[in-house]
């Protein structure tokens, strides 16, 4: 595993802790909340899948912002070089 010196701030580890709490939250908000909170107060690094994930999330229209937010968090942990 890569080294990564950028962590998920703590607003949005706070957000992805109330989404990972929330029944209602979608599946896609909750696996967004587990790879944002795995990267809190670590040097782990989004893997290459929730890299593409988070990449076409953003690229798409009718997402909520709650979850373009933890897309944007994981995508901007992700491996530069790939």
């Amino acid at each position: 595993m890569s080294f990564n010196a950028k962590q998920t701030s703590s607003s949005i580890a706070s957000l992805a802790s109330a989404v990972l709490l929330d029944s209602k939250s979608s599946a896609l908000a909750k696996e967004l909340a587990g790879s944002a909170l795995s990267q809190a107060s670590t040097t782990k690094q989004t893997s290459a899948r929730m890299e593409e994930l988070a990449s076409k999330i953003l690229g798409e229209s009718g997402h909520s912002q709650m979850v373009l937010s933890l897309a944007g968090s994981v995508l901007s942990q992700a491996n530069k070089e790939r």
